[in-house]
């Protein structure tokens, strides 16, 4: 699951708060352990009248619990059931447990379904690319955004009935599905190995179903010279190479499969991606569809491992057109990983900011690599509470791709941005910045014939080796706003492109609100929903401070949500000025154009012919 760092890495920003050592005396479940429970986790299920030392119990609640990277207590409880030697009550004796069990007694809620994970909404927006590359390219790319864009759009810090002391629902999500074996998560020794599963259960894989990607799939191209340069050093030269530098982490693939893509002229970055998908087993199965379908025209068994792959963001290949009037689906990228807002204009401004920004990254040429560590910790820090406004993200710290003798290889690296945003560059600088920005010097042989630059096709490699320099902590305000002088904010590179468009004036007007409403939510002049839900239950009259959310509480959250959605509410912090229009049933329908005939002298026709006949001429 997601065990979330108690701090930035500079220590300034602080992403989780100790639980409440109090027990509260209105909760009658403080003392419950086991399943049952939504505050521990834990094996015990016991009738807690039969505790036998419950000031022990109530010890370790007070003064060992804490939540986050020093979340686990030292002392843990283990129950025994032992008969008495009347042979007709039990009871529960608390003994500790060494510190190095792996089962400990943590802050926790405890949700023992699939269905608390899937059943939590969430917004996804599907794109298609003009060609594989584009798809390849975007893929990557907005995979850095997933967890800057879960932070902002948090909304989900109520888990059965409790307060959590997370913002997200993807660590729960992840939990929910995740069907490892004990030895696929790495506890050797734990489970025999199996011939019905894939890699019979043995595979270590380090992540489950549901979490952020683990490869980057963009494979980019080397130029001539380095393509001899490596061959000459490499028996197989660049085309067996995952190529992206930025892949720093361990992608456990199904060999077989592997082979069988290369075999068939897949590139290394694609067919590992696909081998990866295919070290687990296929959750879903229709009747009708297993044996019965032809693999040669049809992609059914394909998708049933893609789509048990929940994945951060999904790669989606054209589905077979077997009818010359099916419909045309090319390569696809789907964004998965943005929470449910309470109104349509908060969903309709992230889905057309995400949909513009993939613009921006493809007509500016930007690249937003970083190492996918760095991305997996942005996943993890996103869950924080009030991430958005209080957190910091790894983001890279120049868009533009960097040329020999940037920041990457040691040298200052001065920012094609920098002109933009102070007027103090000297000569030297500005004719520097201009030579690189003229379109005049830029080679046309620098462009494809499918518009694709050289700088876009070497965003994989690193170019400056490990580019220690390359990416920075920010806040959510710096990346949307901007940093300094080297970093422009996505938000005005948005503004910049709907210029460079000639974005008509309504649209434009439009798409002004939903940039302006997104830049309020990551200064954090407008709060997420996330903690505008945590406010609504913390300031609620029946609420106890103990974090239980009590059925009165979550009816009046449930209306308040309601009517905010409808426009019938307006909750400043949320939306601040904006007003949401309210919604109802009239219009909502098509009229039907009936042709049924009415009888001509009919008082109703009447007095419709006598009021026309009356209106003024147009002329």
């Amino acid at each position: 699951g997601y065990y979330l760092p108690m701090a930035s890495d500079d220590g300034k920003i602080k992403f989780l708060h100790e639980v409440s050592k109090r027990t509260h005396a209105s909760n009658e479940e403080k003392a419950r352990l086991g399943s049952s429970t939504p505050l521990f986790r834990g094996s015990i299920a016991a009738d807690t009248n039969k505790i036998a030392d419950g000031l022990a119990l109530q010890t370790l609640l007070e003064e060992k619990l804490s939540l986050g990277s020093s979340a686990v207590a030292d002392v843990e409880v283990e129950a025994e059931e032992r008969t008495m030697s009347s042979g007709t009550t039990s009871e529960v004796l608390m003994t500790p447990r060494s510190s190095g069990d792996t089962e400990n007694v943590r802050a926790a809620i405890h949700m023992d379904a699939m269905a608390f994970g899937m059943g939590c909404c969430c917004l996804q927006i599907t794109f298609q690319a003009k060609d594989l590359d584009e798809s390849r390219f975007i893929y990557d790319q907005l995979a850095v955004m997933a967890p800057i864009m879960m932070a902002l759009t948090a909304s989900t810090p109520l888990l059965k009935g409790r307060i959590a002391d997370t913002d997200c629902r993807w660590g729960i999500i992840s939990e929910c599905v995740d069907d490892r074996t004990p030895a696929e998560r790495g506890l050797s020794g734990q489970s025999e190995p199996d011939d019905d599963l894939a890699g019979k259960g043995q595979r270590r894989i380090y992540k489950p179903r549901y979490d952020s990607i683990s490869t980057y799939i963009y494979q980019g191209a080397y130029n001539a010279d380095d393509e001899v340069k490596v061959a000459n050093s490499t028996k197989n030269g660049m085309k067996n190479r995952v190529l992206n530098m930025y892949n720093d982490l361990p992608v456990p693939i199904d060999e077989e499969s592997y082979k069988l893509l290369r075999d068939s002229g897949i590139d290394p970055g694609l067919s590992q991606h696909i081998a990866h998908l295919f070290i687990r087993d296929p959750l879903v199965v229709f009747e009708g569809a297993v044996e019965e379908i032809d693999d040669e025209m049809q992609t059914e068994h394909f998708e049933s491992i893609q789509s048990t792959n929940w994945q951060s963001v999904r790669w989606k290949p054209p589905p077979p057109r077997n009818d010359p009037n099916d419909p045309h689906i090319g390569w696809r990228v789907e964004f998965r990983s943005m929470e449910m807002q309470l109104t349509d204009f908060e969903n309709s401004a992230f889905t057309v900011f995400i949909v513009l920004l993939t613009r921006v990254i493809l007509t500016f040429d930007l690249n937003l690599y970083i190492p996918l560590s760095r991305v997996d910790a942005n996943m993890q820090r996103a869950h924080s509470r009030n991430a958005s406004h209080q957190g910091k993200f790894f983001f890279r710290r120049h868009m533009a791709p960097l040329a020999e003798g940037d920041d990457g290889y040691g040298v200052k690296y001065t920012s094609m941005f920098a002109r933009v945003a102070k007027d103090d560059v000297d000569d030297e600088a500005e004719a520097s910045l201009s030579r690189v920005s003229s379109k005049a010097d830029i080679d046309a042989n620098t462009i494809d014939e499918n518009g694709v630059s050289d700088q876009r096709k070497k965003t994989p490699f690193a170019p400056g080796r490990y580019e220690e320099n390359s990416y920075e902590e920010m806040t959510m305000k710096e990346i949307m706003t901007g940093k300094g002088d080297y970093f422009p904010g996505l938000i005005p590179l948005v503004f910049a492109y709907l210029d460079y468009i000639n974005c008509d004036p309504i649209t434009l007007k439009r798409v002004t609100e939903y940039l302006d409403f997104i830049e309020k939510r990551a200064t954090g002049e407008l709060v997420t929903p996330a903690t505008w839900i945590r406010n609504f239950v913390r300031s609620h009259a029946d609420y106890k401070d103990d974090s239980v959310v009590t059925d009165e509480i979550a009816y009046d959250l449930m209306v308040a949500c309601k009517e905010i959605g409808e426009g019938a509410r307006h909750e400043a912090e949320l939306l601040g000025d904006l007003k949401i229009n309210p919604i109802s049933t009239a219009g909502a329908y098509d009229q039907y154009l009936t042709s049924n005939k009415t009888h001509n002298q009919s008082e109703e026709l009447l007095a419709l012919l006598r009021q026309y006949t009356k209106r003024k001429s147009f002329a």
